[in-house]
Order: C-alpha cells, then sequence, then structure tokens
C-alpha cells in the first residue's frame, strides 16, 4: 500500500510499504481524510522534541487527524466495527498501569501516540492498524471532512471545559490557529463572549471572518476583564502574559506549546488566586467533540484551507501553499487507495 514517509529532515514522499493487519484488540482502517498540523510540519523540519528526546525516530509515518472506514478486526474484537466509519484517539495507553486504569491513559508512561511516538505508524497512508479500544464512531451527520477534525477539536473542548466558562462570560483565547478557533467555536458554543489575540495579518483577517466579538493585535487588545484565558499560540512570552491578563481568581487553560522553554512567574498564579491547567491531548474531549459536530453546534470544516493529494504532501509540509488553497488554516489529505490494492 502507499504511505507518507518522512526518511529524515525535510526528506519525505509516498513510499510502497506493507499492508497492516490487525492483530489482536486491533483493526484496519481504510484511511479517507487526515489533517495536518504543526507537530507534522516540526517532523518534516526535525525539530520536533521526541526526535530530540528519543520517543520518536525516522523514518516515521505521521499523520494523527484521520478518519476512516474499518475493514478487518482482529482477534477479541468485536465484528460489528466492520464497516463502520471512525475516528479515534492518538494517545495510546498501555491500558494497564495505574494512570490508564484512572482516567489519564493520555500521560501513560508506556503510551504510543499515533504517528507520532513511539514508531507507531500514522494514518497518512491507505491504511492504518489501531486498537479498537480507542475507537470512536462517526454518525452520519458528521462529514469525512469534519471526521478528521475530531482530534484537534477535542484538544479544544478540553481547553474550553478547563477555563470552566459560564454564559456571559469574556474570554480571550492566545493564538488563532487551528486550535484557537476551535477553542473560539466551542467557548461561543456555551454562550461565552469570545475574544481572539494574534499577530498574523493574514490569519487575523480569517479569524474575523468568524464574528466572534474581537480580534486583536497584542498592541490594540483591549483592557477588559478577561474571565478565562486560552493560550493556544507557540509564542514564547504569552503563557507569562496570560497570567497578567486573567481577572484574580479566575482559570488560564494552557493547550499551546513553544518552541523553547516559556517561563511563568508563580507568584502571579498565587497572588492572583489563579488555576492554571495544561491541556495534553484531545483524549477525553473526543466524544464531546463528535457530538458538537453531529448536532451543528460547531462546525469545523470552514478550518479547512484546501484538499491535496497524499503525493501533494511533501510540498505542503515544506511551505508549499496549493494554489488553490483557502484562507484557513489547515490542510487535509485525501487517500484514495488504488484499483486492486491490497
Amino acid at each position: 500500500m502507499k504511505a507518507f514517509v518522512i526518511s529524515g529532515p525535510q526528506q519525505a514522499g509516498v513510499e510502497d510499504v506493507e499492508p497492516p493487519t490487525a492483530g489482536p484488540g486491533e483493526v484496519v482502517i481504510d484511511v479517507a481524510r487526515a489533517g495536518i498540523c504543526g507537530t507534522d510540519v516540526e517532523f518534516y523540519t526535525g525539530e520536533m522534541q521526541y526526535l530530540h528526546d528519543g520517543h520518536a525516530s525516522y523514518p516515521i509515518r505521521i499523520g494523527h487527524e484521520w478518519m476512516g472506514t474499518v475493514t478487518a478486526v482482529g482477534e477479541g474484537v468485536d465484528s460489528t466495527w466492520l464497516g463502520r466509519r471512525v475516528t479515534g484517539d492518538t494517545m495510546l495507553g498501555c491500558g494497564e498501569c495505574h494512570r490508564c486504569r484512572t482516567g489519564y491513559h493520555q500521560v501513560c508512561e508506556f503510551r504510543t501516540e499515533l504517528g507520532i511516538r513511539a514508531g507507531r505508524p500514522g494514518a497518512l497512508a491507505e491504511q492504518v492498524a489501531f486498537p479498537a479500544r480507542y475507537l470512536h464512531p462517526l454518525p452520519d451527520s458528521v462529514t469525512d471532512a469534519a471526521g478528521a477534525l475530531v482530534e484537534p477539536g477535542g484538544n479544544a473542548w478540553r481547553s474550553v471545559e478547563a477555563a470552566r466558562l459560564s454564559e456571559g462570560d469574556r474570554v480571550l483565547v492566545l493564538g488563532p490557529g487551528t486550535i484557537g478557533l476551535l477553542c473560539a467555536m466551542f467557548a461561543r458554543a456555551v454562550g461565552a463572549e469570545v475574544h481572539l489575540m494574534g499577530r498574523s495579518g493574514r490569519s487575523l483577517e480569517f479569524a474575523r471572518t468568524f464574528e466572534f466579538a474581537g480580534v486583536w493585535t497584542e498592541d490594540d487588545l483591549p483592557a477588559l476583564r478577561w474571565d478565562a484565558v486560552i493560550e493556544a499560540s507557540n509564542a514564547l512570552h504569552l503563557p507569562a502574559k496570560a497570567l497578567q491578563l486573567v481577572e484574580p481568581g479566575k482559570r488560564i487553560a494552557y493547550v499551546g506549546l513553544a518552541g523553547s522553554p516559556s517561563l511563568i512567574d508563580s507568584r502571579l498564579l498565587v497572588l492572583g488566586d489563579l488555576t492554571a491547567v495544561g491541556i495534553l491531548g484531545a483524549s477525553a474531549g473526543l466524544a464531546p467533540t463528535i457530538r458538537s459536530y453531529a448536532s451543528g453546534t460547531v462546525d469545523p470544516t470552514p478550518l479547512i484551507a484546501a484538499t491535496v493529494g497524499l503525493d501533494e504532501l511533501a510540498g505542503v509540509l515544506a511551505g508549499e501553499r496549493p494554489s488553490d488553497a483557502a484562507s484557513g488554516p489547515k490542510i487535509h489529505v485525501e487517500i484514495t487507495r488504488r484499483s486492486g490494492a491490497e
């Protein structure tokens, strides 16, 4: 079968690889759609921290935002999964340790991460093998395009949940990328007054098309009361800035990651009686995200800038923008199996 393989920094392409088989507890999925994000770009450039920590190595098959149809089941898997449209968790815990048994498999010491950590092949391929216990079915009302956006949506849902917003609260989202915009959508869905802050002219222009209450740069951000701040950027200084902006006694959700350590002043945290929450992974947010997409409460599809073929992906990761790309921040890959493919 065909799969996208990164063999080293700036070296990637589509290769013929052995098709997966469904081991015990696993299924095989025909992938229909997959998305790419900053993590995938960092694997392409060689900047991804896991490469330097020993949690990942080249060659690597990326792809952790995806959807498809189950076409085979392994030993111990309910056969009713066959033919179902699904997506799944990125964070695949061992299932046996204390963290997994108490609902924190996303931080399992022994976890694999699909297309990211410990060599688990990702979904930017015609097929992917996946543990059935981490599957999530997609109802017919969730399109293929939206299904491939469940994973980033889950991160955003968890961030908004961590902010503990109530109707009428005013929230500031730092960073108008895919996760930041999804955070803004979920926050608006619970009745919050939503503002975003960013720095890129094109990204801010796109954010304004969603008609949030305010879209600002750091220079023109008004001195308003912020009942919560969601930090969804990769800017080194904004995690500390969030502590200065949020109302005393309120909450900050940190879901963005800078490329190097971004330090905060814990005195501001204590003296402001603030709660700061870190968000790693979409795990607990996948099911509520699917429900939100299914009901139409949140529609993620305007975030898709372009859909390209698997063979065009290397150029996208290298920074080439498809000629027909819209202004949105997300690129989708449509994966079409060859006639007669294994």
